[in-house]
């Protein structure tokens, strides 16, 4: 009797967080994409990744990196007119650090606040999340224990290659920390570096971060680990010091012109990638 009991008390756990996940409107808005978007979702996952950093419409959410919006387009349609993405892009003086930016990148960098708020304005519409972007280091201080979240989605390996230089990750988590709400979230999702790979192989510059150093990273600064998931993972993605993330799809650097090697690296897939809920104190 005691193990039936149990059995009807987990079932009727499932249907209730289905009913609750059929109710917040993300999957309606993931359907409403189009192609190009829904080809990254065996990838990106999405959905599972924005409820397991417990994300509901109405919020206040930080984009790190947000680019073309993949991410935010999808955030703004769903949190709604009630809520508002932020886009939150790395310092304009550390992209000339990549050295592989023109003058003109360079240059539009210096207004990208503007321009990319007006643009992700135009994505938003008259039903979606109202939208305000700025740039680490320039945290205005009206946006103050504002956020409900901040995602750092594939953005942190370039804040920690570049921290010696001019200490853009420790600036970005103090920006962090201070942008969120007491009790924020921040969800990371990141390529994550074997363990047993070199500390300076993995200090960002080829895309990976090891998993004990994101964590003791965020908990340095002041946060606390709530939570983690293997949504984003990907076994088959083991890179040796040789290895750079940029290899695998979609990017397939360096294998496009060897159909061999490239069909080696769709094999393996998308990197594998930590998911990780930090949370600042209450």
């Amino acid at each position: 009797m005691k193990t039936l009991l149990n059995i009807a008390i987990f079932l009727t756990l499932i249907c209730t967080t289905a009913g609750s996940y059929a109710n917040d409107g993300l999957d309606a808005v993931l359907a409403a994409q189009p192609a190009e978007v829904k080809a990254r979702y065996d990838s990106r996952h999405p959905a599972e990744t924005l409820r397991f950093f417990r994300l509901k419409p109405g919020m206040t959410v930080v984009e790190t990196l947000p680019g073309g919006g993949w991410y935010s387009k999808i955030l703004s349609a769903w949190l709604g007119s009630d809520g508002k993405v932020i886009g939150a892009d790395y310092a304009a003086d550390l992209y000339p650090r990549f050295n592989f930016y023109d003058d003109a990148v360079l240059e539009a960098k210096k207004t990208w606040v503007d321009t990319w708020t007006a643009e992700a304005s135009a994505w938003s519409g008259a039903n979606g999340a109202a939208i305000e972007a700025f740039q680490f280091g320039s945290l205005p201080d009206s946006m103050a224990g504002s956020a409900d979240a901040v995602l750092l989605i594939r953005s942190l390996h370039n804040l920690a290659r570049f921290e010696k230089d001019g200490a853009y990750l420790s600036t970005a988590l103090k920006e962090i920390k201070r942008v969120l709400k007491p009790g924020g979230v921040v969800g990371v999702v990141q390529h994550m570096a074997p363990e047993g790979n070199s500390d300076s192989w993995a200090d960002g510059s080829k895309g990976y971060l090891k998993k004990s150093f994101v964590i003791k990273t965020l908990t340095d600064a002041g946060f606390k680990l709530i939570d983690e998931s293997q949504i984003n993972s990907n076994p088959a993605d083991q890179p040796g010091e040789n290895d750079y993330v940029w290899r695998l799809p979609p990017t397939f650097a360096g294998s496009a012109d060897n159909a061999d090697l490239k069909a080696k690296y769709k094999a393996i897939g998308e990197s594998n990638r930590m998911t990780l809920l930090f949370q600042k104190p209450e």
